[in-house]
């Protein structure tokens, strides 16, 4: 079993009803990763939705979780269809909501419509081996998630306030070598550095209010690219947008989050 699998995984209570524990594993400094509380809850909905594929899930963040706690998912499943199903889904813990998911699952090899494609091409990619290794101390936070994900970001992008511009790019993967799917891409969606990092340097922790995820495809096998940028940040609020590549250069994913930039210039 992976790393990912292992820290997700939930006991069924009863019909629509899971419980768990939130590992300190994933953790940006204290709070656990966004990212990774949102696959806690996209394991519940896995089990609770005949449909394969997450294709559409929208999160709000009303609290940050609390690590090495239990927690309990709840999933109300709103409809279920021959091509798509929707459910709604709150992560708890110590009775307080932390995460309410509105998600919709389908099958994403199965076409749905128009032959018509248009995509997002994916931008040109630096070497591997001259990427950098994301770091907590360049960050301004520790980064116990390290131990999980493997990001190395562009070297134009990796050092603090330097780019001249909000953007962060870089290729990702699970430390242990397990392969991406299409519940990943919601992971690996709000796991780079937050993309003012590159312009106004060390930003430390960034919570997400709201993140939206659209999976496009399912991930080939290896390093998935990632691209975020921000044009809009005001009044320590941020909006960004992000797409990620898989190894064969396929769109398999975008995002935009609304998210706090707590310190800065």
């Amino acid at each position: 079993m992976s790393h990912l699998a292992s820290d997700t995984k939930l006991e069924r209570l009863e019909e629509g009803r899971y419980q768990g524990q939130v590992s300190d594993a994933w953790n940006i400094g204290d709070n656990p990763n966004g990212g990774y509380l949102l696959s806690i809850v996209l394991s519940a909905l896995r089990a609770s939705l005949p449909h394969p594929d997450p294709i559409s899930i929208t999160t709000h963040y009303l609290r940050p979780g609390s690590s090495n706690a239990p927690c309990e998912v709840v999933v109300d499943v709103l409809r279920t269809g021959r091509s798509l199903s929707t459910a709604r889904a709150t992560l708890t813990q110590e009775g307080k909501t932390r995460l309410e998911v509105l998600a919709s699952f389908a099958d994403v090899t199965v076409g749905a419509g128009a032959e018509t494609k248009l995509t997002l091409p994916r931008p040109p990619l630096p070497a591997l081996e001259d990427c950098i290794a994301r770091s907590g101390d360049a960050q301004g936070v520790s980064l116990p998630i390290s131990q999980r994900l493997d990001v190395r970001l562009h070297p134009d992008l990796a050092e603090p306030g330097k780019a001249g511009r909000a953007e962060i790019s870089g290729y990702i993967r699970l430390v242990d070598g397990a392969e991406p799917d299409s519940s990943t891409l919601c992971l690996f969606a709000d796991s780079f550095p937050p993309s003012p990092f590159a312009l106004l340097g060390v930003v430390g922790w960034v919570p997400t209010i709201e993140l939206t995820v659209h999976v496009r495809a399912r991930p080939q096998p290896g390093w998935v690219y990632g691209q975020f940028k921000c044009k809009d940040l005001s009044g320590g609020r941020m909006i960004e947008d992000g797409a990620l590549w898989d190894s064969g250069g396929n769109l398999v994913a975008r995002s935009r989050q609304i998210g706090l930039v707590l310190s800065g210039p």
